[in-house]
Order: structure tokens, then C-alpha cells, then sequence
């Protein structure tokens, strides 16, 4: 009977180049399914319901909210992308190869999962139990692809912060959401027509 060999698994970091379409897609989704299920395992144990917390509001308010942080978020971005180096908001090139050549409708998916389970984790049980500020450090270390230059670091800190704030002026988790989605969906599309051009 022949020995058989073990393959020998070994952990090692991957440089974006280094990337597929496919295993990118992979990564991206297993981290959201990671991220929803941590969310949801925390929030049972602080013995709250998700359910509660993704109840649809009775008022329209969140919406405004929602649409008020996303566009000023739009706005500062774009100020900060015209004005400093384009190597100082270097994220690495992932964005890009998330959404350069991805259809529209993915793009939309991809936000709207994005936004549901980030918003679930971070300002649905950890800010819950720590407070926007400490959520919004770590929510800046888990965005590790930026922490090599201090300017995307900062403004993903800041952006945390002000979703971490129209959560608690509002009272629905759907505000972060609604601002979320609006950002990954309209920062995708604008890299998605910037490959046309």
C-alpha cells in the first residue's frame, strides 16, 4: 500500500495583481457571508432581534438621512480625489478590478450585500456595544487595504463615524444601509463608465 503524500496547507498573502475575477468574487462574498453571520450571532447574544433592528421605519425621515450623509460623503470624496495624489487614496487596485468590467446589475447586488451585512455587523451589535467611536476604528482596520496610506484610512474613520451618527439621529439601521449602498453603488458605477471613457 502506497504512503499517501499530505498536501501541506500554508497561508500566504496575495498581491491584488495576483487576483482572478473568480477568486475575487469568492473573497468578497465569503467575507460578507462572514460578516452576516458574526452580526447576527453577536446581535443573538446581546439578546436583541435582527429582525427588530431591519424593520422597515413608519416615517420617511431615514431616507433623508440616508441621502444627506451619502451625498455629502459624494462630495468630499470627489474634492479629495481632485485634489491629492492619486497614489495617497491607493486601496491597492481592488475597487477597480471589483468593478471595471462588472455588469450594472452586479454592481448593484454588490452594494446592496455590502451595505446589508457591514451595516448589520458594524452598527447593528458592535456599535451597540462599544459606541461609533470604537466601531469606527475598527471598521477603518477591517478596510486593511488602506491602512498603507493615512488619508483613505482617515476618511473611512470619518465615514464610519457618520454612519455610526445617522443610526443613532435616526433610530433605523436602514439609514446607514440607504448611505452605504448609495456610496458602493455610485463609487462602482462611476469606476464601472470610467473604464469606458
Amino acid at each position: 500500500m502506497k504512503k499517501q503524500q499530505r498536501r501541506k496547507f500554508k497561508l500566504q498573502r496575495i498581491e491584488p495583481h495576483q487576483l482572478t475575477d473568480r477568486l475575487l468574487l469568492i473573497n468578497l462574498y465569503l467575507t460578507q457571508g462572514l460578516t452576516l453571520i458574526i452580526g447576527l450571532v453577536w446581535i443573538f447574544f446581546q439578546q436583541r432581534n435582527p429582525l427588530d433592528l431591519l424593520a422597515l421605519p413608519d416615517g420617511w425621515s431615514f431616507v433623508i438621512y440616508g441621502l444627506g450623509l451619502a451625498a455629502v460623503m459624494l462630495i468630499i470624496d470627489f474634492l479629495l480625489s481632485s485634489f491629492m495624489p492619486e497614489d495617497s487614496m491607493d486601496d491597492g487596485g481592488i475597487n477597480n478590478m471589483l468593478f471595471q468590467n462588472r455588469p450594472i446589475w452586479h454592481i448593484v447586488c454588490i452594494a446592496a450585500i455590502v451595505s446589508v451585512c457591514e451595516e448589520l455587523l458594524f452598527r447593528g451589535a458592535i456599535q451597540h456595544a462599544f459606541g461609533p467611536y470604537w466601531t469606527s476604528i475598527i471598521f477603518a482596520l477591517i478596510h486593511f487595504r488602506y491602512l498603507n496610506h493615512w488619508l483613505p484610512t482617515g476618511w473611512v474613520f470619518l465615514s464610519s463615524y457618520g454612519l455610526g451618527y445617522i443610526y443613532e439621529q435616526s433610530g433605523t439601521l436602514w439609514a446607514p444601509i440607504l448611505c452605504h449602498f448609495l456610496i458602493d453603488l455610485i463609487s462602482g458605477l462611476a469606476i464601472r463608465f470610467r473604464r469606458g471613457k
